[in-house]
């Protein structure tokens, strides 16, 4: 794995910002959306794409992304579960979530209010 260009490198000589390409990005990846609709949902926001450009999006920053994440992301095994429960943090009532695999290691965790 080579190393990790920074975020100005990354994005530098783009005509939009990288906000834009990011959520873009993300989107595609996450909701399974299609170009078209994230064309539509860009316009929404005011701005004008082409689907094709943010095909070029994908392919370009995809990969960079799976390297990010993967520094950071855990193996886990094909069995995991939430718990949710109800805790008093701070004094303030708050939701936590916890992600654990079969062996019971704890995977991800969440509060939420």
């Amino acid at each position: 794995m080579g190393k990790l260009k920074s975020m100005d490198e990354l994005f530098e000589g783009r005509h939009f910002d990288r906000e834009v390409i990011i959520v873009c990005v993300r989107w595609y990846l996450r909701f399974k959306l299609s170009l078209r609709d994230l064309v539509e949902m860009m316009a929404e926001r005011g701005l004008s794409l082409s689907h094709t450009t943010i095909m070029r999006w994908v392919q370009r920053y995809a990969p960079e992304f799976v390297k990010r994440w993967n520094r950071f992301g855990r193996p886990t095994g094909r069995s995991w579960r939430v718990d949710e429960t109800y805790v008093k943090l701070r004094g303030q009532w708050v939701y936590l979530y916890r992600a654990v695999d079969r062996a019971g290691q704890k995977v991800d965790f969440r509060l939420s209010a």
